[in-house]
């Protein structure tokens, strides 16, 4: 399961369905999940068939086609990569370009961040509210123990810094040996390199900024599928 929500409002809710199915008619989906479902069919792929390719529940992607789950970082990773399409080609689907502006900025108060949870991390969002970064901050709870756990090592174009806030970790990539991580570490690197979050301690909470193209688009998308859920809890 995964739930988009404010840490000051906890709502949690579901996108409303329609039909017999309760499946949701294709325009009321949000552009993420109508790219995501687009691009499976234009393939001829079946559900089930990218859920293999993915690594990822039936169920998940159901949901996710569905507009009833967000999609976070790493399920966007994985689904893009199992599809051979860029980032962008999902979340920036018919995405206003952000106005032109000079001396933006976003501030983001402690418990104000936007959450998104998973069964392999739990991600918050600064600065979401903010379009068209140039890189996405995440604060990351990692959660995996291991590869296995994590469901294997992706790989995305772009650039990526990672800093450990809290407890301990490795970093697993196709190219070098697990790096382990602790309090203060840091490492820069090309997040075309398959890579992976690991913890080695009871609890680890990490600062990743990415950068690369369409990865600005993805706290956006997070954003908006929240703001969804926050309507569709108000009116019922």
């Amino acid at each position: 399961m995964i739930a988009i929500k404010s840490k000051t409002a906890r709502t949690y809710a579901a996108l409303p369905a329609t039909g017999r199915d309760r499946t949701p008619a294709v325009e009321q989906l949000s552009p993420p999940s109508r790219a995501l479902r687009n691009a499976r069919m234009a393939q001829g792929l079946s559900l089930r068939a990218l859920s293999a390719r993915a690594g990822l529940p039936y169920s998940t992607l159901s949901k996710l086609e569905n507009g009833k789950m967000a999609l976070t970082y790493d399920k966007i990773v994985r689904l893009a990569q199992a599809l051979n399409v860029d980032i962008k080609d999902i979340v920036a689907a018919e995405q206003a370009a952000a106005p032109v502006a000079v001396g933006r900025r976003s501030v983001t108060r402690a418990g104000e961040e936007l959450e998104a949870e998973s069964e392999r991390h739990a991600h918050h969002y600064p600065a979401a509210d903010l379009l068209g970064k140039m890189m996405i901050p995440i604060i990351i709870d990692v959660q995996a123990r291991s590869v296995e756990e994590l469901g294997g090592i992706v790989r995305h174009a772009g650039e990526e810094y990672l800093y450990v806030l809290s407890g301990t970790m490795e970093l697993h990539s196709d190219l070098y040996a697990p790096l382990p991580l602790g309090p203060g570490d840091s490492v820069y690197f090309d997040s075309g390199m398959a890579h992976g979050y690991v913890r080695t301690s009871e609890r680890c909470t990490v600062l990743s900024v990415c950068a690369g193209p369409g990865i600005q688009h993805l706290a956006g998308a997070a954003g908006k599928s929240w703001r969804l859920t926050q309507e569709h809890a108000h009116t019922h």
